[in-house]
């Protein structure tokens, strides 16, 4: 309980208000309904006392340090508020792996590819690797192919970040998700009509 409480009032902890606000001889005044400007620190406390609201030190380290009047829990209201929000909007971005051997059979190729592509479809970035042990890393051709195969086969659902580079006994490849409209190609159908389009100019330039 005592660890839950500390979270929660982390947000005050960070705030200096009205008499705790010491050492300062002047401070700039912000706020609604005031003339802002530079004030003697007692000055600043008469000034928030008058409006029955709390002197808050939101810039200490600003010269002179910047005080807002402004009523206390509604303003650590409006930061929690602010924070969720900017929490919301940050995206996470998620790394997955795939592992491969130097000699990967087609049978375990098909199944890391399946993972791979629900992986992209979920907005996950892919870490494909080959892991070569002891004197496999003759191999490293081949592990650079296979690389590069894996690429080909998921250019549908993927972009390449980087290519393949060897780092110590790995071999990888980094992989990002494209948008959905990156990964709309031409269909069928709209090559069909292009073809069909032609023939009718060629009919109307023979009738002519």
């Amino acid at each position: 309980m005592a660890i839950a409480k500390q979270k929660k009032d982390s947000l005050k902890d960070q705030y200096r208000i009205n008499e705790q606000i010491r050492g300062l001889k002047e401070v700039r005044v912000v706020g609604e309904n005031i003339e802002q400007g530079v004030y003697s620190i007692h000055e600043a406390l008469r000034m928030a006392q008058d409006q029955d609201l709390d002197l808050i030190e939101i810039s200490p380290n600003a010269v002179p340090p910047v005080c807002r009047i402004a009523d206390y829990q509604k303003f650590i209201y409006q930061q929690k508020k602010r924070q969720k929000e900017q929490k919301a909007k940050s995206v996470k971005i998620v790394v997955k792996e795939i592992r491969f051997g130097p000699q990967t059979d087609d049978h375990d190729y098909n199944f890391k590819f399946k993972h791979a592509k629900s992986f992209l479809e979920e907005g996950a970035k892919v870490k494909a690797y080959v892991f070569f042990k002891g004197r496999s890393i003759l191999f490293k051709e081949q592990g650079e192919v296979l690389l590069l195969r894996f690429a080909n086969d998921l250019e549908d659902y993927a972009k390449v970040e980087s290519l393949p580079s060897l780092e110590g006994k790995k071999m990888i490849i980094m992989l990002s998700p494209k948008k959905p409209a990156q990964s709309q190609k031409v269909t069928p159908k709209s090559a069909e009509t292009e073809k069909k389009a032609k023939p009718k100019t060629e009919d109307k330039k023979e009738e002519n």
